[in-house]
């Protein structure tokens, strides 16, 4: 199955508690659920943690699950999409900044969703060292990291997910993975990322990716379509 991840930014003169609500109560059910192909549909919206920056990268993350390449042509055709989503598109969102990255996901911890209200997810995107393979970043990934990212206290779910082989079949992914952090609160979070394991954890990855591609959000997950077994 794909398992597609949308970064979106709001449009200009719109502010990103306008943009959130827009995509989630409006666009989400609207018009992108009514594409028939997903089968699975969240939509994660930034919220604050640690140090602002000014201007963020995103605001949000859609993500859509679509059993296979066929299906995935098949949805970007239908009339919900060509005369739905991508038609609103503009309405909320700055679509020159909007990254798309189709992944294949490892789920490497199965725990239940934390609870809307309170959960936080840690997501963060990373592109691999200089020199290194695709093969040897995924094998460094799921191998030593993962071990070292399942031993932070809190953790209650946890998924690599990897840029799929297509997006290098005629150059070079803008990026190789997404890591999907789960947990039960903001305040789990913070004593996760103030723990050792966790410091460990983040000396391990940055020998083989790059700290200046490196980026971080915590996000809320508000479901669309489903959520058992996503």
């Amino acid at each position: 199955m794909i398992h597609q991840l949308i970064f979106a930014h709001p449009k200009p003169g719109m502010t990103e508690q306008e943009f959130q609500d827009y995509w989630v109560n409006v666009h989400a059910v609207q018009y992108a659920s009514k594409i028939p192909q997903i089968k699975r549909y969240l939509v994660d919206t930034r919220v604050p943690f640690g140090p602002e920056p000014e201007d963020p990268l995103w605001s949000g993350i859609a993500e859509i699950w679509l059993e296979n390449d066929e299906d995935q042509l098949a949805s970007l055709q239908t009339p919900e999409f060509l005369q739905g989503a991508r038609l609103d598109e503009p309405n909320w969102a700055a679509f020159w900044r909007t990254v798309v990255l189709d992944t294949d996901a490892h789920v490497l911890r199965s725990g239940e969703h934390p609870a809307p209200e309170e959960g936080v997810k840690l997501v963060l995107l990373v592109k691999r060292t200089e020199g290194t393979t695709v093969e040897e970043f995924r094998a460094a990934s799921l191998g030593d990291h993962a071990e070292l990212v399942l031993r932070v206290p809190g953790l209650r779910r946890y998924l690599q997910c990897f840029a799929r082989d297509g997006a290098y079949a005629i150059g070079e992914a803008l990026l190789d993975a997404a890591y999907l952090l789960s947990f039960d609160s903001p305040a789990a979070l913070e004593a996760a990322l103030a723990s050792p394991e966790y410091a460990k954890a983040s000396e391990n990855l940055v020998t083989f990716v790059q700290p200046r591609y490196l980026h971080q959000m915590a996000v809320k997950e508000n479901w669309i379509i489903g959520s058992e077994s996503a």
